[in-house]
């Protein structure tokens, strides 16, 4: 039987090492935080209105106190959407 030729192979060679590359997610430092003081703001307005029969924060705005409250939760949200 007929001795078969023999293939060299080439060296092996690892394939070049990925470098690490920082992920740039480009959040935003400020909107965690206002986001969340502008839900404490609103909750504190509502849990201080109620706690108070309605005198505090602001008396004159009686009933409308609730929907101040409201609005630093909904201006929280609003917030929130910049979040990246």
């Amino acid at each position: 039987m007929p001795k078969s030729r023999i293939r060299k192979k080439a060296d092996y060679t690892p394939p070049p090492a990925k470098q690490a590359t920082a992920i740039k997610l480009n959040s935003r430092a400020w909107v965690a935080p206002v986001m969340l003081a502008m839900f404490i703001i609103g909750l504190a307005w509502i849990v201080v209105f109620y706690v108070t029969d309605g005198t505090l924060p602001i008396d004159q705005l009686d009933n409308w106190n609730i929907v101040v409250g409201f609005g630093f939760i909904a201006a929280g949200f609003g917030v929130s959407t910049q979040w990246k």
